[in-house]
This record gives C-alpha cells, sequence and structure tokens, in this order.
C-alpha cells in the first residue's frame, strides 16, 4: 500500500514498502525566461516545503523554476538521508546527469538537505559532478554559493544555526493544488532516537514566531487554500516566546508568555473556520490532553493524528531512545479515541528488525497494530545510518532476510486494518474538502475527510477547494468510495 501526498509529480516510483525515499516532487514550469532553476525534492514534507524556500530565495536572484532538467541553468537535488536507500536513489539520479552536464557544462548542480548536511564537502569527492553542497539552514547563502560555482569553484555551507526558521520568506508553491498547503512552524529536532540521523542534520529545535504563521495562514486562505499543514521535524513540541525560540534554551526560562503546540493550533484554526488545519509529524511524549482537547474544541482541526511508535516492544523502544514504553503509548492512544473519538484517524511508522529484535519483539508489534488499528502506516525494515547512537552502540544483527520477512508481515497486518477500518466507514456521511480530479479518470473528483481519508466520488462539476457530503458506498484498503449527498 502506497500513501503518496496528492500534489506531487513522481520522478521515481520503483521504491516499494513505503519508503519515504518514494516521495519525489519536482518543480514544475513558471512560464518565465531568464535564467531556469530546477529542484527535486526527496524525503518528507519538510524537504518538499524547504524547496519552496529554496525558490522563493533564488527567485529574488533572478532564477525562475523549470520542469525541463536540459533547460535548466542551476539543478538542485533536495536530499533525505533517513535510509541508505534514500541515499542510494540520490547517487543514482546523479549518475544520470552526467550527459546533461555534458552538453551544458555550465550547468551548476546541487545537493541540499539531509544528504549535504551529513556528508559535507565529502560530497564533493565522492560526486565530483556536484558543484554545491548546502545543508538546511543554508539556504540564504544560496545566491553566494552559486555565484562561486558559477565562477568554477565549489560552494559548501552546513553550517547548522539555533535560529533559523525561514520566518521573513514567502515561499513558492511549486506543486500547489491551490487548495492545501504546508507552513513550517518548526525546525530541529532534541530527541535523539538512536537510529535516527534528524538531530544530525537538522539541528536542535526552534520555534518560528507564531505572529508570522498566523499571518501565512491567512494570506493562503485569502489565495483561495482551504486546508494548511503544520509541519516540524517534531511539530508537537513547539514552543516560542518572545525572548526565546529555541526550545533547549526555552525550557530554562520561567515565562508565562510562552505559546505552546496547543495554542498555536488554537491560533491558525480561529483564521477562519472553512480553513482546515492538519499537522505533521508527531512524537508521542508531546500529544498531550491539552492538544487533543483543542482539537476537540474546533471542528476545522482535522480530527488526524500521525503518531510514529516505531516499535511494539517495551526493551526495543528503550534501545531505540524513544523515552516511552508499549503501556505509555497506549495510553496516549487511549486518550486520542477517548476525547476526539474513535474515526479520529491514526497513522505511525513502523521499524522491523531492529538491533536484536527477537521474533517475540516482532509479534509486540503485531498485536499493537492490532490494538491501534491504524489507517495506515509508513513501515520500513532497519537500515543503518552511520553517526547514529545505534550504529555507535548496537550490531545491526538481524539477517536481511529475517527484517524483510517481518516487513512483509507487518504489512500484511496494516492492510488489513487498513480496509477494517474503511469498512466502517460504509453507510456514514462525511464532510470532504474538494482537491481535484481523481489520479485516474477526470470523471470523478476526490478529495479528503477530516481523518485525511481519500474519497472519489462522481464529478458533478463542484470546484476545488468546495465543502461536501459524501456517503460512502464501498471501499479498498487505501481509498473510499462515495456519492455526494448534498
Amino acid at each position: 500500500m502506497t500513501h503518496l501526498i496528492t500534489d506531487i509529480d513522481i520522478v521515481n516510483a520503483t521504491e516499494k514498502e513505503n519508503d519515504p525515499a518514494c516521495e519525489v516532487k519536482i518543480t514544475r514550469n513558471s512560464g518565465f525566461s531568464g535564467r531556469q532553476l530546477y529542484i527535486e525534492s526527496y524525503g518528507c514534507q519538510m524537504n518538499f516545503s524547504d524547496s519552496e524556500i529554496v525558490s522563493s530565495i533564488l527567485q529574488k536572484d533572478g532564477f525562475n523554476t523549470t520542469n525541463d532538467i536540459e533547460q535548466a541553468d542551476l539543478i538542485l537535488l533536495n536530499t533525505c538521508s533517513i535510509r541508505e536507500k534514500a541515499e542510494l536513489t540520490i547517487r543514482k539520479r546523479l549518475a544520470t546527469f552526467n550527459q546533461i552536464k555534458k552538453n551544458k557544462p555550465e550547468m551548476t548542480i546541487g545537493i541540499l538537505g539531509c544528504m549535504a548536511e551529513r556528508l559535507k564537502s565529502k560530497l564533493l569527492d565522492e560526486e565530483k559532478i556536484v558543484d554545491l553542497v548546502v545543508g538546511p539552514d543554508a539556504y540564504r547563502d544560496l545566491p553566494n554559493l552559486v555565484k562561486i560555482a558559477e565562477e568554477g569553484q565549489k560552494g559548501v555551507n552546513t553550517f547548522l544555526s539555533r535560529e533559523e526558521t525561514y520566518a521573513d520568506i514567502s515561499p513558492i508553491r511549486l506543486n500547489s493544488n491551490g487548495v492545501t498547503a504546508f507552513i513550517s512552524i518548526m525546525r530541529g529536532c532534541d530527541n535523539m532516537c538512536s537510529f535516527c540521523v534528524v538531530p544530525f542534520t537538522r539541528g536542535r529545535e526552534r520555534s518560528r514566531d507564531p505572529h508570522s504563521i498566523v499571518s501565512e495562514a491567512q494570506n493562503l486562505f485569502d489565495q483561495g487554500y482551504r486546508e494548511v499543514t503544520l509541519l516540524g521535524q517534531n511539530v508537537d513540541s513547539y514552543k516560542w516566546s518572545a525572548q526565546e525560540n529555541n526550545k533547549a534554551r526555552l525550557s530554562k526560562i520561567t515565562n508565562s508568555n510562552i505559546i505552546n503546540f496547543a495554542n498555536l493550533l488554537e491560533l491558525v484554526a480561529r483564521v477562519n473556520p472553512d480553513l482546515r488545519v492538519r499537522f505533521s509529524t508527531s512524537h508521542p511524549k508531546d500529544i498531550t490532553n491539552e492538544v487533543l482537547e483543542t482539537m476537540k474544541a474546533y471542528e476545522n482541526i482535522c480530527k488526524y493524528i500521525h503518531l510514529p511508535a516505531q516499535s511494539g516492544n517495551s526493551r526495543v523502544l528503550k534501545l531505540m531512545n524513544r523515552t516511552y514504553s508499549r503501556d505509555w503509548y497506549i495510553d496516549r492512544i487511549d486518550a486520542i479515541k477517548d476525547i476526539l473519538g474513535q474515526e479520529c484517524g491514526i497513522s505511525s511508522d513502523m521499524i522491523t528488525g531492529f538491533c536484536s529484535e527477537t521474533e517475540e519483539e516482532h509479534r509486540d508489534t503485531l498485536s499493537l497494530m492490532d490494538y491501534v488499528k491504524y489507517d495506515f502506516s509508513y513501515m520500513f525494515y532497519y537500515s543503518e545510518r552511520p553517526g547514529t547512537l545505534a550504529a555507535k552502540k548496537y550490531e545491526d544483527d538481524i539477517p536481511l532476510k529475517v527484517k524483510k520477512k517481518r516487513l512483509k508481515e507487518i504489512i500484511e497486518k496494516q492492510n488489513q486494518n487498513s480496509l477494517e477500518r474503511n469498512q466502517q466507514d460504509i453507510g456514514k456521511v462525511f464532510k470532504v474538502l474538494v482537491e481535484g480530479y481523481s489520479k485516474r479518470s477526470q470523471e470523478d473528483l476526490q478529495g479528503r475527510t477530516s481523518s485525511n481519508k481519500v474519497v472519489i466520488f462522481k464529478n458533478r462539476g463542484f470546484k476545488k477547494g468546495t465543502y461536501l457530503d459524501v456517503k460512502i458506498n464501498s471501499c479498498t484498503s487505501a481509498t473510499l468510495l462515495g456519492t455526494i449527498v448534498n
């Protein structure tokens, strides 16, 4: 089962196993002449959002976007390092650029994002075709670095900031459907999960000024957008004050005027009742009852939570440094269902085959999936990442054959649970936000429910951005099928 963001152009969909490296977004043709910028963005929603920031910065330097790589003067790959497979995808992609570069030697090629931050200038030695290496906190320096590269030098900036949030930059909506948009609200992660490179590639947590977030949401609504997704590596840990935006330093300040995530959700929800509000990605430790009660209080805050469990076994969770046990996680699931109801959508990330995981511990993950009944999950087998705590402390001792077998089992389990959850919606009526045509036919429209389920229904001439009541008649494990009732 593959779940892709609905407004992306797929460049390479050969990866399987619900890998974030499968999701690729490319720039679209702006229709303007002048220097041409082409960006491919890999991985998470934060990368997609960052590419919109990069495009805005470079537009002021005279670049317009293109979807034709051979017309580009500047090619940027915004990369993911979450798994080895993600980095291999980038390296294979670079290999395809060699002929293009030969035909157009003045072309500049750059690597952005997490892979750039992890490998730094080493990338220049390993990939001779690369001219620029730029980390996630150094995008303001891109015009200068591009100039350096165009003069024949290599440009590198992988400085990690404790302050940078790009709050003052208005993103260019690269692949917008005109209905849904991302708003980045915080950057970095302080959690130090043992398997994860994000703290090393994205730096410490810092939160964006809430006034700029609300202003961006208002501007998007005024432009016709009807849904925003608040983004962050650890979105629900958002915390800001007028004196400090860095979470580590903010925790040491006694200040009653601190804006937390629940406060921010309310501020954005109050922009307009017709503006849906979503958020991603959450850490279980930060989904407080205050957040859940705020979600309950506002109809336009979508009743959907992405809550990565990673494992269903307490010992494995401790090895992963997730800071919670199986029972604690279940308590949060129970709180979600008690406060928001059984129809609240819940999704997860799962890693199978982590260091020393036994068959019994794997079955604990399967039983957790049965307890929660996730609507969908992103599922992986463990991929050791250099520099992480797990790579330093634990042996990657589960054979690949076993990892793949366990992954197959959790995928099968998730497909069963997804189908069961969708079947429970048959006969019910949901408020659906129309996002555009169905991927398969312009005779059908598609939209999503508050719980983030995709609904397909006959096209009766309704415009994108319209809210409709749709009765569900049938389903698959991934999609609801219905008819308009209003």
